[in-house]
């Protein structure tokens, strides 16, 4: 089978990039990815060179470029592509729009005049916005609260009604918070992390004690792919890794990790809108045979000992575009 992988130059699409390529059954890897700030070839180094493996410089709202790579014949597509930072869709919601929900549009029009076995997209939990007490479920209301989960739930909701109005073979997933090697140092956990290393305080949202779910990047490529065999059609899929805790819980972890004390850590003015927790229920895929692999301890400790040995990965990103949206981001605050 030939696969198209949208985003594959991201954080956890380069992760499934890796993990299709070791399947038998697929015999060409295609990644369409149009490199914005988070896309970064040098985490595919390892694979580029593999005869099952191609990629396409491009963006996914491009209908002549995306229907020129489905006449080929694939025949599975995946999702990633998208703009992704809540903070980023606050101060500028138009590429968020463009990605997560035209973006969604032109794949689904190419699926429909080039028909294919299934077609993954991949969502957030954050669609569901902020939940008080119990855990979302699929079938909870979605009340995103900001452009990005909106954009998000756009993009969800117009893939599945192209299953129910058109009859593509669409999969919708919603995961929780993603991390790992490889992440883009804009979020909470490779920001303290790589900060820390550099002798540089972590800013702290609020009062540190909103709540999120953690999985690991190769947890959620995992129950993806299981999916993709196991998953059926026109439905949704939570998928946690049932490692919930507060952002001050996961601070204090790195900073043990790292034996920091609390100095380092540096109160910053809130996010408009910051939602105060994210739970969902994902017993749905767990009851038909997915199983997350990676504890949060391990995972974290891995994570940590990454980012120690890979500064020639990180460091040049924190140097360029990073600095000046992190001076503006946090320099207001």
């Amino acid at each position: 089978m030939k696969i198209l992988i949208t985003g594959g130059a991201g954080f956890i699409g380069s992760y499934f990039v890796k993990l299709a390529l070791k399947q038998k059954e697929i015999t060409s890897v295609i990644n369409l990815d149009k490199l914005t700030y988070a896309g970064n070839l040098s985490t595919l180094k390892s694979i580029e060179n593999d005869p099952k493996y191609s990629f396409v410089k491009g963006d996914i709202t491009d209908v002549v470029l995306v229907e020129a790579i489905m006449k080929e014949g694939i025949d599975l597509v995946v999702n990633f592509a998208a703009e992704t930072h809540v903070d980023r869709s606050i101060a500028n919601a138009d590429d968020f729009i463009n990605t997560d929900m035209r973006g969604v549009f032109v794949l689904l029009e190419a699926c429909k005049k080039y028909p294919v076995k299934k077609f993954i997209q991949v969502s957030t939990d954050e669609v569901y916005g902020s939940i008080a007490e119990g855990f979302a479920d699929e079938r909870y209301p979605l009340m995103p609260s900001n452009p990005y989960s909106a954009s998000k739930t756009g993009g969800d909701r117009l893939a599945y009604s192209y299953f129910k109005t058109y009859g593509i073979p669409v999969i919708v997933t919603r995961t929780s918070n993603n991390y790992g090697p490889y992440q883009y140092p804009e979020k909470m956990i490779p920001l303290f992390i790589t900060n820390a290393l550099e002798g540089k305080k972590m800013p702290m949202y609020g009062d540190g004690l909103y709540r999120r779910d953690w999985i690991h990047a190769e947890d959620h490529c995992s129950a993806i792919w299981f999916l993709i065999q196991k998953g059926q059609n026109g439905e949704t899929y939570n998928i946690a890794g049932g490692n919930e805790m507060t952002n001050w819980s996961i601070t204090e972890r790195i900073l043990n990790q790292l034996k920091l004390d609390k100095s380092y850590v540096e109160p910053v003015k809130d996010r408009l809108g910051h939602d105060r927790r994210y739970a969902i229920d994902d017993s749905k895929i767990r009851k038909i045979g997915w199983t997350s692999t990676v504890s949060f301890e391990q995972g974290l400790k891995d994570t940590i000992d990454w980012f120690k040995t890979h500064g020639d990965w990180w460091k040049p990103i924190k140097s360029g575009e990073f600095r000046k949206y992190y001076e503006k981001e946090y320099g207001k605050k």
